[in-house]
């Protein structure tokens, strides 16, 4: 995990730290290839420059976002946007089902939206995986 991410967990109330620290490490071990820093100020895990997974702090909970989300097969994830994404929220480090979040880690390597290009090609997403 990159050190920035590392800071950012460490700003988090204890139990928000518990999720987060969690959440790294699973993401760290599921996409090993990864690269990993901290954009639109939190914590995201990109494959050859596109978004892929990241987490944020919101008021009552911790975010997880998967950007191609919305078109994984396996459940679980509300959609969140108008694009292809989705979301999971905790609030206690008890609510994070691992072998839930270690499928749609899988499932995150193989379906993939380009939101690398999404300005060039004016807000339209096109499907790499």
């Amino acid at each position: 995990m990159h050190p920035d991410s590392e800071n950012y967990n460490r700003e988090q109330v204890p139990s928000d730290r518990e999720i987060c620290d969690l959440l790294a490490h699973e993401i760290d071990k599921g996409l090993p290839d990864a690269e990993n820093k901290i954009w639109h100020a939190h914590p995201v895990w990109f494959l050859e420059g596109n978004p892929i997974v990241g987490y944020s702090k919101l008021k009552n909970c911790v975010r997880l976002m998967f950007w191609s989300g919305q078109t994984f097969e396996t459940i679980g994830l509300e959609n969140e946007g108008s694009f292809k994404a989705a979301e999971a929220r905790y609030t206690n480090v008890e609510g994070v089902d691992v072998g839930l979040l270690r499928r749609w880690l899988a499932e995150s390597r193989e379906v993939q939206w380009d939101y690398k290009n999404i300005v060039k090609r004016k807000g339209k997403l096109e499907r790499l995986k």
